[in-house]
C-alpha cells in the first residue's frame, strides 16, 4: 500500500506510464488510475473570448469582414490527418483575404486516451490545447492587416445562415481533381477572392460521390502533386508563425530532464541542451501494420512533405504485379529491429559527418512509439549495446491529464527539437514534424525516413 500522500497525488492525474519515480528514487508499479476526461473550461472560455470575436471591429473583421468556413474538413480522424488540412485551409483563407474559421478537434474514438466508460459520446479538445498561431486564432505579423481566424461557434454569430453563400465541393472539385496542388490552390483562391459574398461556407458532396470531399484531399496529400505547394506554404505566415501550444510546451519542459545524458562524458565539448544531442525516431506498430499492408498493396508513395525531393531518403513503389512489391514496401513502412538499427547507424553517421567535421555529439535517443511489449525492450537493449547510453520512450514521460490529452503533439514537439529525426514516410505524424523542422531551419540531412 502506498502512503496516503502519494495516493492523493496519483489520483490527481492520469499517468501514461505504469512506472512512477517517487521521492527518494523509490519506484512503484501502479495501475493506471481513472480520472474524468478534461473539461478545458478555461480554455474554451479563452477561445470564445478571442478579441476578433467582436461585431464592432472595423473591416476586415467584425460584421463587415469576409469569412470562409470549410465544413468539408476532415474530422473524427487522427490529429495529424486533421492538422495538415487545418494549416493548408488557413493558408488558403489568408491568400484569399478571408478570415479562416477554425474548428474544435473532434476525436476518433479509437485514438482517444480515455476508455469508453469515462468519455462523452463524442470527445472534443480545443484547438489551442494542441497548437497555437494564426490557424488557431493567433495574431499575424505586426502590420499585417489580414483578418484573424475565428472559432466556428462565432461564425454562427458573424455569419448567420441567411447571409452565407454555400459552395458544394461538387461545383468545383470535378474540374481540378487530378491537377497539381498549386493549380488546385489557385483555383479555390480565385473563387474566394472574386466572390462578392461576405460569408462563404464550403460543404462536402455526398459521400457516395466523393469519399474524400476536402479541398485538399487524401489523393492530393498522398501524391507528388502536393509538392508544388511547398514553396508558398512553407514561407507563408501560416507556417512561419505556427507555434507550440502552452500545454505542450509545459510537457516538454517538465520532461526535459529525462534526456540529460547518462553515459560517460564525451571527449569533446557537447551541447548542454539535450535536444541538440538527440536522435528522435518515430516507430508506429500495432494498429499500423494493417495500414502498411493496405498501402503496400495499393502501391502508395510516401505521404505529403515526406515526398520532398531534397530529403535524403526516397521510396518508389515497385510496379503492380512485381513479386516483391508488398515485401519491399513493408520493410520501409513496418521495419524490423535490424532495419531500424541500420537506419539509426546511417542517420547518426551521416549527421556527424556533415556537422562541423564530425565534432558534434549525438548520444541521446528518444523513441516515439505506441509499442509496449518485449519487442520494444529488445530494441532498446540492442541500441544500448550499439552505444546509446540514454534511451527514453514515449511511455516514460510524466504527463498530467491535459498533457496526456495532447500527448501526440508532445511527441511531435520533442521530435521537432531533436538534432536528428527518423520518421515513417507514409505517416502524417512524420510529415507534420518534417514541415516544422524545415520551417525551423533544420537541414534536410537531419530528416531521415525508413
Amino acid at each position: 500500500m502506498l502512503p496516503r500522500p502519494y495516493l492523493r497525488a496519483l489520483t490527481a492525474c492520469y499517468l501514461r506510464s505504469k512506472q512512477l519515480i517517487l521521492t527518494g528514487n523509490r519506484r512503484a508499479q501502479i495501475l493506471l488510475l481513472p480520472v474524468d476526461p478534461l473539461t478545458y473550461e478555461k480554455l474554451w472560455l479563452w477561445e470564445r473570448n478571442l478579441p476578433q470575436h467582436n461585431l464592432d471591429l472595423p473591416f476586415p473583421e467584425g460584421k463587415t469582414g469576409r469569412y470562409v468556413k470549410f465544413s468539408n474538413q476532415a474530422h473524427r480522424l487522427g490529429w495529424n490527418n486533421v492538422f495538415n488540412e487545418i494549416l493548408m485551409n488557413n493558408h488558403l483563407a489568408y491568400a484569399s483575404k478571408r478570415a479562416y474559421v477554425f474548428p474544435t478537434f473532434m476525436w476518433s474514438l479509437s485514438h482517444y486516451p480515455w476508455p469508453p466508460s469515462q468519455r462523452a459520446e463524442q470527445p472534443f479538445t480545443p484547438l489551442n490545447a494542441l497548437t497555437a498561431g494564426p490557424a488557431a486564432g493567433g495574431p499575424w505579423d505586426e502590420g499585417d492587416n489580414a483578418p484573424r481566424a475565428i472559432h466556428e461557434s462565432w461564425f454562427e454569430t458573424v455569419c448567420p445562415v441567411e447571409e452565407r453563400r454555400i459552395i458544394n465541393t461538387t461545383e468545383v472539385k470535378p474540374y481540378i481533381r487530378a491537377a497539381e496542388g498549386d493549380t488546385i490552390f489557385s483555383h479555390w483562391q480565385k473563387l474566394l477572392l472574386d466572390a462578392p459574398e461576405r460569408c462563404i461556407e464550403i460543404v462536402p458532396d455526398l459521400y457516395e460521390h466523393d469519399n474524400f470531399p476536402q479541398v485538399f484531399d487524401l489523393w492530393l496529400w498522398g501524391s507528388t502533386r502536393i509538392i508544388s505547394l511547398w514553396d508558398s506554404f512553407s514561407k507563408s505566415p501560416t507556417s512561419r508563425l505556427l507555434e507550440t501550444s502552452p500545454i505542450v510546451e509545459s510537457a516538454v519542459a517538465r520532461n526535459k530532464y529525462l534526456f540529460l545524458p547518462r553515459g560517460p562524458r564525451p571527449p569533446h565539448p557537447a551541447p548542454r541542451d539535450p535536444f541538440q544531442r538527440m536522435l528522435a525516431m518515430h516507430i508506429r506498430r500495432g494498429d499500423y501494420k494493417k495500414s502498411c499492408e493496405g498501402l503496400a498493396s495499393f502501391g502508395s508513395t510516401f505521404y505529403s512533405w515526406n515526398l520532398l525531393p531534397f530529403l535524403p531518403d526516397v521510396f518508389t513503389p515497385l510496379e503492380e504485379g512485381h513479386p516483391d512489391r508488398i515485401q519491399r514496401a513493408m520493410e520501409h513502412c513496418s521495419p524490423g529491429i535490424d532495419a531500424i538499427l541500420k537506419k539509426v547507424r546511417e542517420a547518426r553517421s551521416d549527421y556527424l559527418h556533415a556537422s562541423q567535421g564530425g565534432q558534434q555529439t549525438l548520444d541521446v535517443l528518444y523513441i516515439l512509439t505506441n509499442e509496449h511489449d518485449e519487442w520494444l525492450d529488445n530494441l532498446k537493449e540492442i541500441l544500448r549495446k550499439d552505444g546509446w547510453e540514454t534511451i527514453v520512450t514515449s511511455h516514460e514521460l510524466e504527463l498530467d491529464a491535459e498533457q496526456i490529452d495532447v500527448s501526440m503533439a508532445v511527441d511531435m514537439d520533442m521530435a521537432r527539437r531533436a538534432a536528428v529525426f527518423i520518421g515513417n514516410g507514409w505517416s502524417s505524424f512524420t510529415s507534420n514534424i518534417v514541415h516544422r523542422r524545415l520551417v525551423d531551419g533544420k537541414k534536410p540531412i537531419t530528416i531521415r525516413l525508413y
